[in-house]
């Protein structure tokens, strides 16, 4: 299949197609025109991908997941090193969270005192 065809029954956008590409992640033939060819269980491969990127790892987290990507990754029981990886960037989000909402507060109290405008 081509890569509008596989963008549209994954939901995936044809440039994060070529970027799953460029990283690795799938990949495609070429046909005589140039264009990418995908094997229909890339179709599979993709939705895990946006499977995980959802919810909320990052590509180099994925990498970490080639081996199961071609599988039902939505019932399959995680691994000891899926769960690792999957806390570690819980971690990750819980500091970026937790900076981002003293940032939040400290500008809420400076501008406590600040008279409207006007």
């Amino acid at each position: 299949m081509r890569i509008g065809e596989l963008a549209r029954i994954t939901g995936a956008s044809p440039r994060a197609l070529r970027h799953y590409e460029r990283e690795g992640l799938i990949a495609s033939e070429r046909a005589a025109n140039g264009y990418r060819v995908y094997d229909a269980r890339t179709a599979v491969r993709v939705r895990n991908i946006r499977h995980l990127l959802t919810a909320g790892l990052t590509l180099a987290d994925v990498r970490c997941f080639l081996a199961c990507l071609d599988g039902d990754m939505t019932t399959a029981p995680p691994s000891a090193e899926g769960l690792r990886i999957a806390r570690e960037r819980l971690a990750a989000l819980d500091e970026r969270i937790a900076a981002q909402t003293e940032a939040r507060d400290r500008l809420a109290r400076a501008l406590d005192g600040v008279a409207p405008a006007g």
